[in-house]
């Protein structure tokens, strides 16, 4: 049986809980991944109870939870007593968030789940618990560092069928964008999404639009110098590595469906730069990816929405699209580990060489 998703409860006294029971009441009707929930397996009965959700709850290890999934919603325990009202986080909230996204990675890296999805956090909350991580993304590159030895670049993307949108700076305030963009982290960020776009997506020569940071692309200096000095000598460079790079393009008619059709990815300059089309676009279905890391993150792109949180009217298409396309994406690595795991425990023919493996087909387009 396939190994399963890692879905992480997020922040508990948001919708993060409504929207995981919601998607595994779907399972069937949308033919659904098998995931485990990592949470309080009390506190989710209690939601459950409170959304008079008819959804029995099963306290498994990652092992059982793909055999369990059928007929309860697998949940693995965080060994945290959740107590957090819907819309009221308390003390317990930050831990139980934290404790499933460091199982969540340890899973994924352990070999017990094939990729995280992770619910919404609320940044808040997690700061004044003493959370030191700007937010989600930053944290799984630590933990990655932590249990791997190996640094990464995490790099977010949000991803539709619509439009793919990367923000090179991101949870920065406006103010100070300027002064951190540079040529280097464009290069840097450019080379990782067109590695992932070909690793996890199949794309075998990603085209990549650049987006000015001022109006107009700085209209050659009129509006800014920024787009001169920094953004067109990061598009030479990636283009010089082999990288289909465009631009700077100036971002207001970047993103209408004649442009849109002109590439994969956009990388923007600043986070409503990427954010605010994408929203635009596909409210309801974007997803969070997080790309340059050795494994596959997704995210529902919305946030905890407190406000109706345990009142049944959190739509959960945002998390079915995450958990979708996380298994999508984690079906290559998937596909390669059993092909090696098959060489290995072949035995090899007296004077025959050994088959190469097989390559991966090209992929439609995210």
């Amino acid at each position: 049986m396939s190994r399963p998703l890692a879905l992480t409860i997020g922040e508990p006294a948001g919708i993060g809980p409504d929207i995981a029971l919601s998607a595994w009441q779907r399972r069937a009707e949308l033919s659904l991944p098998p995931f485990y929930l990592l949470a309080d397996p009390a506190f989710v009965a209690r939601r459950a109870t409170r959304l008079r959700l008819d959804v029995p709850i099963a306290t498994v290890e990652p092992p059982a939870a793909a055999a369990a999934f059928a007929t309860a919603l697998p949940v693995v325990p965080i060994d945290l007593d959740v107590t957090g009202e819907p819309g009221r986080p308390d003390a317990s909230s930050a831990p139980a968030a934290i404790a499933a996204i460091r199982r969540a990675v340890a899973d994924v890296l352990g070999g017990s789940a094939c990729a995280i999805v992770t619910n919404p956090v609320a940044k808040s909350v997690l700061y004044r618990s003493g959370f030191a991580e700007p937010g989600h993304t930053e944290f799984l590159a630590t933990l990655v560092e932590e249990m791997t030895g190996t640094a990464a670049q995490p790099v977010m993307m949000l991803w539709s069928p619509e439009l793919a949108v990367v923000p090179v700076t991101i949870h920065l305030p406006l103010a100070q964008v300027p002064a951190r963009l540079s040529t280097e982290l464009i290069v840097a960020t450019g080379k990782i999404v067109a590695h992932d776009l070909t690793r996890r997506f199949g794309i075998v020569r990603p085209r990549l639009a650049i987006a000015g940071l001022n109006p107009h692309a700085g209209e050659e200096g009129a509006l800014g110098e920024e787009d001169g000095a920094i953004v067109a000598p990061a598009v030479a460079r990636l283009r010089a590595e082999g990288i289909d790079a465009q631009g700077p393009r100036p971002a207001d008619t970047m993103f209408h469906a004649a442009a849109r059709a002109s590439y994969d990815a956009a990388l923007c300059m600043y986070h409503d730069q990427a954010l605010i089309p994408i929203k635009t676009l596909a409210f309801d279905h974007a997803v969070n990816v997080t790309l340059g890391l050795p494994l596959v993150r997704t995210s529902p792109d919305h946030g905890t929405a407190f406000d109706i949180a345990g009142t049944g009217r959190a739509d959960p298409s945002s998390l079915i699209a995450a958990l979708r396309l996380a298994a999508r994406l984690a079906a290559p690595a998937a596909a390669a580990a059993a092909t090696a795991a098959a060489a290995a425990d072949a035995t090899p023919i007296a004077g025959a060489s050994r088959p190469a493996g097989a390559t991966r087909p090209t992929a439609a387009r995210p």
